[in-house]
């Protein structure tokens, strides 16, 4: 779905209620704002978690017991520390 939003002198933007509404911001809220070489893309905290934990998973393969800590715990097993 595509939205046109006008952006003020400011540099402030409404986002349309409906689409606040859907993404739960009623009461307010938090965006991130990612530029890529397509253009801009805007998350709520909870896409950009969830997309995060989505490429760990890629990257690990859902092991159990694989974690920054044991990562690095293994890292530094392995270098001697």
């Amino acid at each position: 779905m595509t939205f046109s939003v006008a952006i003020a002198a400011n540099g402030r933007m409404s986002l349309p209620a409906d689409l606040r509404k859907r993404l739960g911001l009623l009461g307010g809220g938090a965006l991130l704002v990612e530029e890529t070489p397509d253009g801009v893309v805007l998350r709520t905290v909870a896409q950009s978690v969830a997309r995060a934990q989505a490429l760990a998973r890629a990257y690990t393969g859902d092991k159990p017991g694989v974690s920054v800590d044991s990562f690095l715990a293994q890292r530094r097993a392995d270098s001697g520390e």
